[in-house]
This record gives structure tokens, sequence and C-alpha cells, in this order.
């Protein structure tokens, strides 16, 4: 339990960052089921809008240490391999 001023205040900052931490993960699990939905429809259009988007969140993500760099750059890689497909 915190017993200082300051002790208090990082547990605030803390859970603050970690639901920003949820919500990039959680935007990128989305943008991937949107991504591989949109290549097995053969959506070239909204495929190539999503993987964009998604790698965005993906370095923000990866920016603010919400995922790891190497996590990141194993996504991007998955995103380039499911845009070859179509």
């Amino acid at each position: 339990m915190a017993n200082t001023k300051q002790q208090r205040k990082r547990v605030r900052i803390a859970q603050r960052q970690r639901l920003e931490n949820l919500r990039y993960k959680s935007s990128i699990k989305t943008h991937f089921r949107r991504l591989k939905e949109s290549v097995s429809a053969g959506d070239t259009d909204t495929a190539a809008e999503t993987a964009k988007k998604l790698s965005s969140t993906i370095d923000k993500a990866a920016a603010r240490h919400a995922i790891h760099s190497n996590n990141a750059a194993r996504k991007k890689s998955q995103v380039a391999r499911l845009l070859s497909e179509l």
C-alpha cells in the first residue's frame, strides 16, 4: 500500500498508463481482425486502408513502449505478409 504522497501519485499514473497500453493492444487486435476479414473477402481497398491504420497504431504503441519493439516488427511483418496474399 502506498504510504507517501509521491507513491500514491505513482499508483495513479501507473493505472492511467496501464489503461492506455491496453487501448493500444486492443486496437491492434481489432485492426488485425479487420485486415484478415478484408483479405479473405478480397477487398483490396479496405485491406490497404486498414493496413495503413494498423501499421501506424503498431508504431505508436512501440514508441510508447506499450509493446516491445521486436513484437512491433513481427506484427508489421505479419501485416505485409497478409497484404501480399491479395
